[in-house]
């Protein structure tokens, strides 16, 4: 297994286009024994770049119908970190419901894990696996296989990356340590009033912080300086 996996990141390196990318990627249905594996990517201007086995009817009317903001897969990956199993997501409401069953009908299979990744300048991706078997099976299968797809879904990103703008390097305005400290409170989940009393700062101080931070970090709102801080490692939690 360890031979295969080697051997994939060998012909990944290899790479220089999203051709060879995708002839890649789908080499990957050898290592990792499952009927389905996409890579979807959306960078910070929307453009997206996806490898997939799914049935194109199926891809064709998830677009058309824009199932992304009702899917709990990717509602889910958009508000972790840290890998996706599909049967720990909340299909309860009736939308996901029939999302859900439309999905079955389509093949996508009835398990599923996808690893959430967020990279430079806004970027996000997701890497999945899916396929039709026991809960019994899925749990040996993910027990067995997860290291490795965690591993392999970012070598994946990374190539992407370089190959989409030349490398996967991007230049950013380093944090102040006080701007690094009020992130890493409010990533923590307090409040700014918390965070600033942790601190030992007024509000009014943290606030200038957090807006010095967001303006170098390129991001809309505190939320998404926060994520783009942890993505770019100058936060650690």
């Amino acid at each position: 297994m360890q031979a295969r996996l080697a051997e994939f990141i060998d012909r990944l390196q290899r790479a220089k286009t999203l051709d060879d990318l995708q002839s890649v990627i789908l080499g990957l249905r050898d290592h990792f024994p499952v009927e389905h594996l996409v890579y979807h990517s959306v960078n910070s201007t929307g453009q997206q770049y996806a490898v997939l086995t799914y049935d194109p009817a199926w891809v064709e009317r998830y677009v058309d119908e824009d199932f992304a903001r009702i899917d709990p897969v990717v509602q889910g990956c958009f508000r972790r970190f840290h890998p996706v199993d599909w049967k720990r997501l909340d299909w309860s409401g009736r939308l996901s419901r029939n999302f859900l069953g439309e999905a079955l009908d389509a093949g996508v299979g009835n398990q599923g894990y996808s690893v959430p990744i967020r990279g430079p300048n806004g970027q996000f991706a997701m890497f999945t696996i899916s396929d039709h078997m026991s809960d019994t099976r899925w749990e040996k299968f993910t027990g067995e296989y997860m290291g490795d797809l965690i591993l392999v879904s970012h070598f994946v990103n990374q190539k992407a990356l370089e190959i989409e703008r030349g490398t996967d390097f991007y230049a950013m305005q380093n944090l102040s340590p006080r701007e690094v400290d009020v992130l890493t409170m409010l990533a923590m989940g307090l409040n700014r009033a918390q965070a600033a009393d942790s601190l030992a700062i007024s509000e009014h101080t943290l606030r200038a912080y957090v807006e010095s931070a967001r303006f170098k970090l390129g991001a809309s709102n505190t939320t998404q300086a926060v994520a783009r801080a942890i993505a770019e490692g100058l936060v650690l939690l």
